[in-house]
């Protein structure tokens, strides 16, 4: 186990999935990114168009021929012909004969009987009850799992973070316990610029990092206490949504993970501290303490959970340009095909189309792909992927990461396209976790010379950085890009911008009415395929190795396979 003390910066250190994804999980408000303002002398935008043909793509993917694009059925197997023909008429080298399809083995596991927290200890009620309560679910392929009479633990923030000088399971053995932790980081809990990334949320914020730490000290059950602004969504998103999980199919059926893993209400929280005489807001306190410890809560937990289980086979489409100079270095692009399928039970409108999200992203790669066979050939290899799985829990690029087609060592870099700006023309590109790697310094270039300025995601908080595709690339080492036109409209302001985006949200996100409409204004998604076009091209045609800045948890990994890129 490592043993660090706390609060120890580490000076010149090195730093080191899903209930919901990024674009399965949109911002509940939209607020003003905080951003410089274009220099003086921007005062004309440079408009673009990268292919034409575009809408067409988008159009087609969104119709309601494809049936909603859900892995496993009609609409997937429509989908990947589509791409499959497109990718072959415009020249890109399948991967497998003449294949263009990854196999992608996944798991549906289906929580058909989850049963209440039995509690133990002195002033706790008997149980906390599903859904009410708390939730609660298996990652392990099995049809049963139960957990009994186990010793619960509060352990802070769950996190180990050598980087950052953090361990908060320093000397604690949790084998068979149950671990309670607070959700988010220090640095959003305090907004201290200086602690973690302050209000940014890194990597340890995520509760899916808290899960897979649990598992690797053993835990037995892993719950994470819901607070609203800490999570950036309530607790109706995790307990009152769909409670069926996909998962990889993997050799050892996810054994290695926790038996369960959950969350409990802030109400339930401070249930179990007053237990122990105590309360949510000293909590908090004493777990950004220098000397803090594990405290035991003084409880013990049980819960069950009996699964259905089905596999499913579904596949990545994957071509890529050959480099004509260093092919076996890789700049790759990507976007998720995937959507959510049908709603039988709605008489009027049964198609989950998923034009925005992501037809819109899917029509971009192919354009992209297009644009790119239509060019000198590039010295690099440039590959093209499109992933199932997505809204499923980020599992097609998953897939992708721990089986690689092309070495993840060799990547240059990693583009992804998800959401598309369907609105017209933007001042503002909004770079998600801007200041993470130096490839932003390409894109921001680029950015200025259509006479736009690059800004943050409005909300940092929320951990959007590691709720897309790209983050399965991330946690490899792979530096990162994902960026898209902001709210800033060069003709009509910011304020017009943000009411598109909040009517989105209102009517459409993950809602039937997420469809294709011949009024959008697909100069700013062209604008933007255009910035990464210039990206990749560059890339493409250099000896630059992009990395994660100094101080970012992927450092470290970039770092470890640096050998592999020696000349």
């Amino acid at each position: 186990m490592i043993t660090l003390s706390r609060f120890t910066l580490l000076a010149g250190a090195l730093a080191t999935g899903a209930l919901l994804s990024a674009c399965s999980e949109q911002p509940t408000d939209v607020k003003t990114a905080e951003a410089p303002q274009p220099a003086a002398e921007q005062t004309e935008l440079k408009l673009t168009e990268v292919n034409p043909r575009l809408g067409e793509y988008i159009k087609t993917l969104a119709s309601d021929e494809f049936q909603g694009r859900a892995p496993a059925t009609k609409g997937e197997e429509l989908t990947v012909a589509f791409l499959e023909d497109n990718f072959r008429r415009i020249g890109l080298k399948p991967i497998d004969g003449d294949s263009y399809k990854q196999p992608v083995s996944l798991v549906q596991i289906d929580p058909v009987q989850v049963s209440a927290m039995s509690l133990k200890g002195d002033k706790l009620p008997a149980q906390f009850n599903y859904r009410d309560d708390m939730t609660a679910w298996t990652t392990q392929v099995t049809e049963q799992v139960d957990v009994t009479d186990s010793e619960m633990v509060f352990v802070g923030y769950g996190i180990v973070a050598p980087e950052y000088g953090w361990n908060d399971y320093e000397g604690l053995d949790v084998k068979g316990k149950t671990v309670v932790m607070f959700v988010n980081d220090p640095g959003f809990a305090t907004q201290d610029p200086n602690l973690f990334n302050g209000n940014a949320m890194t990597y340890y914020g995520r509760w899916t990092y808290k899960y897979e730490e649990a598992a690797r000290q053993g835990a037995a059950m892993a719950l994470v206490i819901h607070e609203t602004d800490a999570a950036s969504y309530g607790w109706g998103v995790v307990a009152h949504g769909s409670p069926i999980k996909f998962d990889l199919i993997n050799e050892n059926k996810n054994m290695d993970r926790a038996k369960v893993e959950g969350w409990v209400t802030t109400e339930s929280a401070e249930k179990l501290f007053a237990n122990i005489g105590t309360d949510l807001a000293t909590m908090h306190k004493k777990a950004l303490q220098k000397d803090f410890a594990p405290v035991p809560l003084n409880a013990t937990a049980s819960v069950s959970v009996k699964n259905n289980l089905r596999e499913l086979t579904s596949s990545n489409v994957v071509g890529y340009i050959e480099g004509s100079k260093y092919p076996d270095e890789y700049v790759l692009y990507m976007a998720h095909w995937d959507h959510l399928g049908m709603d039988f039970s709605n008489p009027d409108n049964k198609v989950f189309n998923g034009a925005q999200d992501n037809a819109s992203g899917t029509g971009g790669l192919l354009a992209l792909a297009e644009h790119f066979t239509q060019q000198a050939k590039p010295e690099r290899s440039v590959v093209f992927v499109a992933v199932t799985a997505e809204e499923r829990g980020l599992l097609g690029s998953a897939w992708y990461a721990a089986n690689p087609v092309f070495p993840l060592e060799k990547t240059v870099v990693g583009i992804n396209m998800d959401v598309m700006n369907v609105y017209g023309p933007m001042k503002d590109m909004v770079i998600v976790g801007l200041g993470n790697n130096n490839a932003e310094d390409i894109l921001i270039k680029y950015t200025e010379q259509q006479g736009r300025y690059a800004v943050r995601e409005h909300n940092p908080e929320a951990g959007i950085a590691y709720r897309s595709d790209h983050f399965n690339l991330s946690k490899k080492g792979v530096p990162i890009l994902y960026a898209k036109g902001g709210n800033d409209h060069f003709e009509k302001g910011a304020d017009w911008g943000k009411a598109q985006r909040a009517e989105y949200n209102k009517c459409c996100y993950h809602k039937v009415g997420d469809e294709w409409n011949d009024d959008w204004d697909l100069r700013g998604a062209q604008q933007d395929l255009f910035l990464f076009y210039q990206v990749g091209n560059e890339l493409a045609n250099s000896r630059n190795w992009p990395n994660w800045n100094e101080g970012n948890e992927f450092r470290a990994l970039r770092d470890a396979s640096a050998e592999a890129r020696k000349e």
